[in-house]
């Protein structure tokens, strides 16, 4: 202890009484007597103002608040889908010249691809609105507050956004201008900018953005300013498009010229950009003038006049080819070049405004009734170059053009003979079928199958009697009683294919294998005649039909169906088959169309009770269909044509042809006129009457006389009891016998069980010069001189054969019998021999200048 004392004094520590209280230690030194006095207080305007402390605390805390805010806002705002306005758009269609004939949308928007848009487009539109776009953020953070502090103050919309915010703005969210609404464009803009590419974000932002003028995006804005695709648009213009996004309305220099000098202003401003980022020379920048845009065009987004009949055709072959299915197409965006040519377009108007329109009286009940339809074909490429589909489409919904409720028709005729020749069809006496083949014309005469009767017999037109006639004629006159047989002959069944491998659909309404197939109750469609009829005219050969050139989709492709011609029938039975309908237009019941100017050929139909009336021909390069129809305006039910134009009838051959033949004529105007070419079937070609000063059997070569008889004074039986052997002497030349043919069939005018005169004697050859040939004549019946000639025995009358003994009145003393050679046998009911004897002389073959004796009709 002592040492412990003494040390402590050593160092001046005063020893410790423990016997006292401890004295209290403080940890601080003794404060003096200022700063132990009470702080004072702050008061007055001192009071409002924070403190250091306050205010650092406040800043450290408002940056928490901020980041923490900024990676909540980051992780919990995702980038949404698509706002329905920013993904609408229309489906363009366009002209084959890539002119515009309609939209189907509300929203004129048509987006592309980048590598669309010039490369000096692009940098225009950086220039004008987001130079740094490539190098820098996503979002320009002081145009962001500026944005926001303009929008709390309600400044304006000004902001200075970043092209990448615009799209945001424009694609994902909306125009309103709220403060959230700017929050999510920022946290959007941040991440997007890293999961999409830049140039995927710009192609966004071209589409999106309006440019005025109803155009959302640049292609559209490129068409509505400039009447061009934005491939086309050269740097002036892709400048001036530039600077609208920054007041669409107000720098339209068209709509608002009082503002060029602002509009001209911003078009510097943007060249000027480019300049100083290097993408554009100085010396090519100052040769840029202006481009004043085009004056606003009438807007066909509509679908008034064709252009709804139009899109509806399109439609209905892009979703029944299962190009394009409904729901896509729906929703808009595809570009579509139809084959429709403009100028063959416009002439079909016209054609149908002036033979129908401008002739339809409001005062008449049947003018209202009248509607009109048309398609044309180009047969060798198989495009559809025109179509009219009524008056209006907003007024008349139903397009005329292709609608199938009304019957096509005697146009459908040709394809029965078509049929014919193709499957080298016989009658039912085992006789090859020709145009020159000779049927029984008369009205509702009983259509005969190879078991009897059908139960079937065809009243013709007006109910007229023709007789016996060829095929060829029976054409040209439309004769019903002969196509129902014909049609019996090769098997409707056969006619049926056939149709269908021409072109009509084999869903084709009423396309029933019957023999009235032939006379047309099927309601195939005016573009689907007009398909089937262009292949008759590229001589059998079936192609890809089709009303679109091509599709794109966002810039994209759409793949076209594509089929190589194939012969669906043999070019002879094409041929054959248009040989035979040139003479419906040359001489037939179609001679309106030759108001055309051009080698056609042609049929004309009328439907049950004249409810429509169709003409459909075709030149070796066009082929066309027109049909007038009748329909009530209210209920649309069908009505007949009586008293419309002020006309008793309306027939294929009347208005139909009359615009047929002015259409054609407009739209091969400017080109070469070219003829037929055509290959025809053996013993197709057509016989001429002396009548036009021709010989019928061509050229005499010194042929033997016809040796064979004929059976002469048929009784009830037919069976005959005479013969009449032909020498056919005389200084004629003579004719070579023909293969013997024909059998007697009920032509007779005489009835069942009155005796008549059978078929005729011998013909001793067709003498060149009238009088000097002596055969054995008919031998006349005292009661019907006019059908079998005044001679009686030997036929001496010496070329002035009375009555209609020979188709070739005059040429011989009397003859007998339609078809060359043979010994016919006298019809079922006894009655054969007072027909029209003579109707047709046979081939016209140099060698065969005549023809032998003839027992009955055919």
């Amino acid at each position: 202890m002592s040492d412990v004392s003494d040390v402590s004094q050593q160092q001046g520590w005063a020893p410790r009484d423990h016997s006292a209280p401890a004295p209290e230690i403080s940890r601080f030194p003794p404060a003096d007597k200022s700063q132990q006095r009470k702080r004072s207080r702050r008061t007055g305007l001192r009071r409002l103002v924070p403190t250091r402390r306050a205010l650092l605390g406040t800043l450290l805390f408002g940056t928490l608040l901020v980041g923490g805010g900024l990676i909540a806002g980051y992780h919990l705002v995702g980038i949404p889908a698509a706002n329905t306005a920013a993904t609408l758009q229309s489906n363009l269609y366009l002209y084959a010249d890539g002119t515009q004939i309609a939209r189907d949308g509300e929203i004129n928007r048509e987006n592309i691809r980048l590598a669309q848009v010039p490369r000096a487009v692009q940098r225009a539109v950086l220039a004008a609105e987001d130079r740094g776009f490539y190098s820098e953020p996503a979002v320009n953070p002081v145009g962001m507050v500026r944005a926001i502090w303009n929008t709390v103050t309600g400044k304006g919309t000004q902001g200075g956004s970043t092209i990448t915010q615009q799209y945001v703005k424009n694609y994902y969210l909306g125009q309103e201008q709220t403060v959230v609404r700017k929050g999510k464009e920022l946290f959007i803009a941040i991440k997007l900018n890293r999961e999409e590419s830049k140039k995927n974000i710009l192609q966004g932002y071209l589409n999106t953005s309006y440019f005025g003028r109803n155009a959302y995006g640049i292609q559209a804005a490129a068409q509505a300013y400039y009447g061009k695709d934005i491939e086309d648009v050269n740097l002036a213009e892709g400048a001036y498009l530039a600077s609208l996004l920054n007041a669409p309305s107000d720098f339209d220099v068209v709509v608002h010229p009082e503002n060029r000098p602002a509009a001209e202003a911003r078009w510097n401003y943007v060249l000027d950009g480019m300049v100083k980022e290097h993408w554009l020379k100085p010396s090519v920048r100052a040769t840029l003038a202006f481009p004043v845009p085009g004056e606003i065009r009438h807007s066909s987004s509509g679908l008034s006049g064709q252009r709804g009949y139009v899109v509806q055709a399109v439609e209905e072959y892009l979703v029944s080819n299962k190009i394009i299915d409904e729901r896509t197409l729906a929703a808009g965006g595809h570009r579509i070049t139809t084959t429709l040519e403009r100028e063959k377009q416009d002439a079909f108007g016209e054609a149908v405004e002036e033979i129908v329109l401008s002739r339809l009286d409001s005062g008449r009940a049947a003018d209202r009734n009248v509607r009109v339809g048309g398609a044309s074909v180009d047969p060798t490429t198989g495009k559809v170059v025109a179509m009219y589909g009524g008056i209006d489409y907003t007024k008349q919904y139903v397009n005329n053009a292709t609608r199938r409720d009304y019957q096509v028709g005697s146009t459908f005729k040709p394809f029965v003979l078509a049929a014919a020749v193709e499957n080298d069809s016989r009658t039912r006496y085992g006789e090859p079928i020709t145009p020159n083949t000779v049927y029984d014309g008369n009205n509702e005469r009983m259509v005969e199958g190879v078991d009897g009767p059908t139960g079937y017999a065809p009243a013709n037109e007006d109910e007229i009697n023709y007789g016996p006639l060829s095929l060829r004629e029976a054409t040209d006159k439309s004769v019903n009683a002969v196509y129902a047989q014909l049609a019996q002959d090769i098997g409707p069944a056969t006619v049926r294919n056939t149709a269908i491998a021409l072109g009509l659909p084999s869903n084709t309404p009423d396309l029933t294998a019957s023999p009235s197939i032939a006379l047309g109750p099927a309601s195939a469609s005016v573009l689907d005649m007009a398909k089937a009829y262009a292949t008759l005219a590229n001589h059998g050969r079936h192609g890809t039909y089709t009303l679109v050139q091509k599709v794109s989709r966002n810039g994209t492709k759409v793949e076209l169906p594509h089929r190589e011609p194939r012969q669906v029938i043999s070019r002879e039975a094409a041929d054959t088959t248009t040989a035979v309908l040139r003479g419906v237009v040359e001489g037939g019941t179609g001679t309106a169309a030759l108001s055309a100017g051009r080698p056609a050929a042609g049929k004309t139909g009328t439907a049950e009770d004249d409810k429509a009336a169709w003409f459909a021909g075709y030149t070796p390069n066009l082929a066309t269909v027109v049909a007038m129809m009748g329909a009530d305006p209210k209920t649309a039910a069908h009505r007949p044509l009586y008293g419309a134009l002020g006309q008793p009838r309306i027939n294929g051959g009347g208005p139909p042809a009359e615009i047929w033949g002015r259409y054609t004529a407009a739209a091969l105007r400017d080109t070469r006129t070219e003829d037929f070419d055509l290959e025809l079937d053996n013993g197709a070609e057509e016989m001429l009457s002396p009548e036009d000063g021709s010989d019928p059997f061509g050229e005499f070569g010194g042929g033997a006389p016809g040796d064979t008889a004929g059976r002469a004074d048929g009784d009830e039986n037919g069976d005959g009891d005479g013969s009449g052997d032909t020498d056919g002497s005389g200084d004629g030349e003579y004719g070579q016998e023909q293969e013997p043919r024909g059998r007697s069939e009920d032509w007779s005018v005489a009835r069942p069980g009155v005796p008549a005169h059978g078929p005729t004697g011998g013909h001793g050859g067709a003498a060149r010069v009238p009088g000097q040939h002596q055969g054995a004549g008919a031998q006349g019946h005292p009661d019907r001189a006019d059908r079998t000639g005044q001679t009686s025995g030997q036929g001496q009358v010496q070329g002035s054969a009375r009555g209609q003994s020979s188709q070739w009145n005059g040429d011989t003393g009397g003859s007998g019998g339609s078809v060359p050679g043979g010994i016919g046998s006298a019809s079922r009911y006894g009655t054969a021999g007072l027909g029209r004897a003579g109707a047709f002389p046979g081939r016209p073959r140099a060698d065969q200048s005549g023809y032998g004796g003839h027992g009955g009709y055919r």
